[in-house]
């Protein structure tokens, strides 16, 4: 009997490595089609040949004006993959994420209030999305404390400040000035179109640096998701870990808002959609990250193709979004009697 466990579970490990790897390799594969799709169409061949080496105009084509974009989307959504696999494992709860809670919403509050004080450089308004985001982390964590965090109550909570901020971002605009306002409402749509490697190369920084605190806290996470009383009994500081892992889901989000204005649902969907791809019993961090970049690749070159205009981004995600979430919603309440 011990054997055959053992057995059933090395064939469950090894599932999850070969569609943890051929989610990888289906995200690079998509880059490079994403490389060389545009007014100016590239083989795969030619792609690959001016990642590495390659000169003239084809190689100004990949790597000045559509790498940027591309690699921004992989990454920009393996981070928002990340902090929704993060929230959901806290709060046990599929729509807890970023967006639904409510920071991307105060990193947008953040960038609005740069925005229209006169602030027009990038670096102001990252700076400003950035410290909506954990200012609006650090009301709803006090205001859902009640003797430590509860996900049920975290998303209410969240939910209701989301709600509070989106009254306040209508206002700020409503009294901007008209010029101003349709700068912030054009990034707060969520855009990639604008990213280029003085903007890319800051973010790509400081996910870098947040990267090995996920690693670090990963362990803790999963001591939580057995319950407080489980981890205390593993000398885990419940409260101490999970407030340490909201700062860091909650960073990885606002880096990314601060990039490219809120893009929506990627952190709701990608952690529920690896975790059905891996069949896992918790959501997995590393298949959350490689489906978020995969989604908001795919969603990017929906938005550059499929209209006769390109548009944000951000409108896709939201209507692909919106799409899961009913389904999910579907989903829950027939599985309830």
């Amino acid at each position: 009997m011990p054997s055959r466990g053992l057995g059933r579970m090395s064939r469950r490990v090894a599932r999850r490595r070969i569609v943890l790897a051929a989610l990888l390799v289906g995200a690079l594969l998509a880059a490079v089609v994403s490389l060389g799709i545009g007014d100016y169409p590239l083989t795969p061949a030619e792609v690959v040949h001016a990642l590495f080496g390659g000169d003239g105009f084809a190689s100004t084509i990949v790597l000045q004006w559509r790498l940027p974009r591309v690699l921004g989307a992989l990454v920009f959504g393996a981070a928002l993959g990340v902090s929704g696999a993060v929230f959901q494992s806290l709060t046990r709860n599929p729509l807890g994420s970023p967006d639904v809670i409510g920071f991307s919403t105060g990193a947008y509050t953040g960038a609005i209030l740069v925005i229209v004080s006169g602030a027009t450089s990038s670096i102001g308004t990252a700076g400003g999305a950035l410290a909506g985001g954990l200012v609006t982390a650090l009301v709803v964590y006090l205001l859902a404390y009640r003797g430590g965090v509860q996900g049920l109550r975290l998303i209410i909570v969240g939910i209701g400040v989301t709600a509070v901020l989106h009254s306040v971002n209508n206002w700020l605009l409503l009294r901007a000035q008209a010029e101003v306002a349709i700068t912030a409402s054009f990034w707060g749509a969520g855009s990639l179109a604008l990213l280029d490697w003085t903007q890319l190369a800051p973010a790509l920084g400081l996910l870098a640096v947040l990267t090995p605190f996920v690693v670090a806290l990963s362990r803790p996470l999963r001591q939580l998701e057995l319950g407080d009383d489980a981890a205390r009994a593993h000398g885990l500081r419940a409260e101490g870990s999970r407030l340490a892992l909201v700062v860091v889901a909650v960073a990885l989000t606002a880096v990314v808002t601060a990039s490219t204005g809120p893009i929506v649902f990627v952190a709701l969907a990608a952690p529920q959609v690896a975790r059905r791809l891996v069949r896992s019993a918790g959501v997995p961090l590393v298949g959350a990250a490689f489906t978020g970049g995969a989604l908001l690749l795919v969603a990017d070159q929906i938005a550059q193709h499929i209209a006769p205009t390109p548009i944000p981004v951000g409108l896709v995600t939201l209507v692909l979004g919106g799409v899961y979430l009913v389904t999910l919603l579907i989903g829950e309440s027939r599985r309830r009697p």
